[in-house]
């Protein structure tokens, strides 16, 4: 095995440990007083950490030269989103019952929850074109400027934490200070760029 395959394969185990622990949590009754809650916030801030590493991954690469890290962006992102979809999906099949009724009605009166949904909806084109083909068939310009869409997703997700919380903001607004940090390096290469600097995204197959 390559060492490129094998960091793909260390990654793709290591980012299913934590699926596997809340499963075990889940089966041997460790899921607490509410283990809706429990899931539904353990795979909410998943999704958030994978979204942050995932964006950390070309700022570590700069600063450090370990260039083979932009082998796995591509697989820590749909890991953001597979992690974002169980969200969701426990939120829609263990809360709400598949009730659309439901869920609307949800929606219009905590509006957190769509902003979480507008967050999440925002990953699906991404984790959709992250495919070599579909870089082709977009072509690469437009493709870009599709997954900038994964910055807006990233704030809205860290919205969507804080208005969650409400009281206790402590872990919400470290995620937002992280993302800041991340947009802040973006913003910095943009307008000062070096001059071998390549233009990678989330989702990027590269």
């Amino acid at each position: 095995m390559s060492s490129s395959g094998f960091l793909k394969l260390l990654v793709f185990v290591n980012s299913l440990v934590p699926l596997t622990l809340l499963l075990w949590d889940i089966y041997s009754g460790k899921a607490g007083a509410n283990p809706l809650e429990f899931v539904t916030r353990t795979t909410g801030m998943l999704t958030l950490i994978f979204l942050m590493l995932t964006l950390a991954i070309t700022p570590i690469r700069k600063v450090t030269g370990a260039n083979s890290l932009s082998k796995i962006r591509r697989m820590v992102g749909l890991f953001a989103f597979f992690y974002g979809a169980a969200h969701l999906l426990t939120y829609i099949w263990f809360d709400r019952f598949f009730n659309l009724r439901g869920m609307v009605s949800d929606v219009a009166q905590r509006p957190f929850i769509a902003v979480g949904m507008t967050a999440f909806f925002l990953m699906v084109p991404l984790a959709i074109t992250s495919t070599n083909k579909m870089v082709k068939r977009l072509g690469g310009k437009r493709w870009i400027r599709l997954h900038r869409l994964v910055y807006l997703a990233a704030i809205l997700g860290v919205l969507h934490f804080w208005m969650l919380v409400k009281s206790d903001t402590r872990l919400p607004l470290t995620f937002a200070f992280v993302l800041a940090l991340l947009l802040g390096h973006r913003i910095i290469n943009r307008y000062f760029p070096p001059p071998d600097q390549t233009r990678t995204t989330i989702f990027s197959p590269r």
